[in-house]
C-alpha cells in the first residue's frame, strides 16, 4: 500500500475502468444517453504505454494509496498556430465524489501541466460547462481564465457527413 497517491498512465487493462469513469461524468453531467463508447472503441482510439504510436488520446489515472482509481484526466495533444508549438487539451477531468477536496484534481492538473512542458508545449485548455460552477471557481482558484471571447464549435453525426460533401467538384 503506498502512502499517498498515484498516477500513471492508464493501460489496455485500464479500460473497463476508464468507461466506468466516462459513464460516472455522464451522470453528472446529466447526459449518460450521450455515452457511446464501449470497451472496443476505447481500445481501438486510446493510447496507452505499450503502444504510444496507436491512438488519439491519453489517459492519467489516478490511484489511491489503497489501490483505487480516484478519477482520471483524458487529454491529447493539439496545436497553436500563432504560438507555433504543441500544448494539451484535456477533454475530461473527473475525480470521483468520495474523492474530491484531497487534491487529487490538482495532482492530475500538476501532471498535464508537467506533461504540456516536457512536450514544448505553451498552453494547456479545456472546456467547462456554464452550469458547472464547482469546476469553473476550482480551475480559476488555480490561475485558469475563462476564454470569453470564443465559442465552442461542433459538427457531429448527420452534419458532420452533409460537412463532408462539401467542396466536392470544386
Amino acid at each position: 500500500m503506498a502512502s499517498q497517491a498515484v498516477v500513471r498512465h492508464a493501460t489496455e487493462q485500464d479500460v473497463p475502468t476508464i468507461l466506468q469513469l466516462i459513464n460516472e461524468l455522464a451522470a453528472y453531467e446529466k447526459a449518460s444517453h450521450e455515452v457511446l463508447a464501449t470497451p472496443e472503441t476505447l481500445l481501438a482510439t486510446l493510447s496507452f504505454p505499450s503502444n504510444p504510436q496507436k491512438g488519439y488520446a491519453n489517459t492519467f489515472l489516478i490511484i489511491d494509496p489503497d489501490g483505487h482509481c480516484a478519477g482520471m484526466a483524458l487529454y491529447f495533444n493539439n496545436y497553436s498556430t500563432w504560438r507555433a508549438s504543441p500544448g494539451i487539451y484535456l477533454e475530461d477531468l473527473f475525480i470521483r465524489p468520495n474523492y474530491r477536496k484531497r487534491g487529487y484534481g490538482k495532482r492530475l492538473l500538476g501532471e498535464l501541466a508537467r506533461e504540456t512542458l516536457a512536450i514544448g508545449g505553451k498552453r494547456l485548455e479545456w472546456s467547462v460547462l456554464k452550469w458547472n460552477k464547482p469546476s469553473l471557481d476550482f480551475y480559476e482558484s488555480l490561475g485558469a481564465v475563462r476564454m470569453e471571447e470564443w465559442v465552442g464549435m461542433r459538427v457531429e453525426r448527420d452534419g458532420l457527413e452533409k460537412m463532408s460533401e462539401l467542396g466536392k467538384g470544386i
